[in-house]
Parts: C-alpha cells; sequence; structure tokens
C-alpha cells in the first residue's frame, strides 16, 4: 500500500469536496470526509504504538469536527493496525491533520515503523448515518478493492448493492464503503460483525459469494480482506 504525503492528502481533501461521478452521499446528511490508515511497526514495538494510538485516538476525538475515529489491531498480525476517520468538513480534517497532536503522533511512531504511513482519504458511497462501532468481541472486516478505471462506476452499483444485502444478514452491526478521493477506482469496505461467527456466515452467504465472482474480472489487485478487533 502506497503512502500518502501531508501535501497529497490536503489536495485530496480539496478534491474531494466535489464527490466524483456515481459518489453517494447519505440521503440528508452532509458529504463527510472519511479517512482510513494502515500501520505497520516492528513486532517488537507492538504494545508501545498500542500506548501510542490510543492516546492520539483519545486527543482526535475531542477535537472539533470528529465524528469517529476508531483503532482497530489486526487479528492475525497484532503488529498491524488500522485507524477509521470521520470529519464533519474539510477545515476540521486538515486543522487534525496538521495539529500538535497528529505531528508529535507522527514523529514518535516513525522510528516504530516497518512500513509506510498509509493514510487514504475517501468519501461516502455507501454508509448508513450514526452507524455503531463494534463492540465486545465484534470484528471488524477491513477490505481494499482495487478495480480498473472503466470498471469505477460499476463497482460502486455493486458496493451499494452489497451494503444493502449485508446489513440485512445475522450479526451483522455495521457495513460501509468509501471511494478514496484521490484514486477513485480504489475503494475500502468497512463491515463490523457481532463476531466471528457471524463473519463466517457473511463470507459463504450466496449475496457475497455473486458480489465477489462479478467483481472479480474488474479487479487491478487482490480482494484484501483483513479481521481486525477494535483496540477500545
Amino acid at each position: 500500500m502506497k503512502a500518502c504525503s501531508g501535501t497529497l492528502i490536503a489536495g485530496a481533501i480539496v478534491a474531494a469536496v466535489a464527490a466524483p461521478a456515481g459518489a453517494q452521499s447519505p440521503a440528508g446528511q452532509p458529504p463527510y470526509l472519511y479517512a482510513v490508515t494502515y500501520l505497520e511497526v516492528a513486532p517488537s514495538a507492538t504494545a508501545e504504538a498500542v500506548g501510542l494510538i490510543k492516546q492520539v485516538a483519545a486527543t482526535s476525538r475531542k477535537e472539533p469536527g470528529n465524528l469517529r475515529y476508531e483503532v482497530l489491531q489486526q487479528i492475525d498480525r497484532p503488529n498491524q493496525f488500522a485507524i477509521l476517520e470521520a470529519w464533519s468538513d474539510q477545515k476540521a480534517l486538515e486543522a487534525h491533520g496538521g495539529g500538535a497532536a497528529m505531528t508529535q503522533f507522527r514523529d514518535k511512531l516513525k522510528p516504530l515503523r516497518t512500513g509506510p504511513y498509509d493514510e487514504r482519504p475517501s468519501i461516502p458511497i455507501a454508509v448508513v448515518p450514526n452507524s455503531p462501532a463494534g463492540g465486545a468481541g465484534a470484528i471488524y472486516l477491513i477490505t481494499h478493492v482495487d478495480v480498473a478505471p472503466t470498471f469505477k462506476d460499476a463497482t460502486i452499483d455493486m458496493l451499494t448493492k452489497a451494503g444493502g444485502d449485508s446489513r440485512k444478514e445475522p450479526g451483522a452491526v455495521r457495513f460501509e464503503a468509501w471511494q478514496q478521493s484521490n484514486r477513485t477506482n480504489h475503494f475500502t469496505v468497512n463491515e463490523v460483525w457481532k463476531d466471528r461467527g457471524a463473519v463466517d456466515t457473511h463470507i459463504v452467504a450466496p449475496s457475497t459469494k455473486e458480489f465477489r465472482e462479478k467483481l472479480g474480472p474488474m479487479m487491478g489487485a487482490l480482494y484484501d480482506d483483513r479481521l481486525y478487533k477494535n483496540m477500545e
């Protein structure tokens, strides 16, 4: 996964204000801005990284315009993390990214990292307002979907349908699909399921299998799905 610098993020956020063709903001809701950040540290630095991530999360949630700041740890590889953010507007997100808390966090994290600080600004395409976070025992399924540019709009339609189907399943807590602002043929799907059993049932559901079969020929990279737990 390729990292985005602060300059690229700022430029992408400006572009996100005018949603790309096919993007769908939640009905009656402002076009909130989202971001997913992937982090990987040395296995020996896992505990230190957890402390730093929890600290910046607590500070970020108190900042003006923050709607969500979830910090996740990968279940199979606990030295890898994901941060899911939602912000009310561009000004709030830019202030957060350039603030003292984030500057200090990135500085302290840098010597621990074994991969890039991979931040991906996004806009919503299939989001239900006020979707809950995962409780104790909940599983987060985060997937990066990368398709050829010619299949972008078809993928948006498919992700929207997949969201509607998945939310009806037993054990579903949340299903969201975001479109990456600076690469509009890249998407993030973040799902929350009650427990691992609900995830396993979802994976073999007919609607999930149909979605994966149709998406396969459109993809430009592997279907990158990872299981996480909420760190808080």
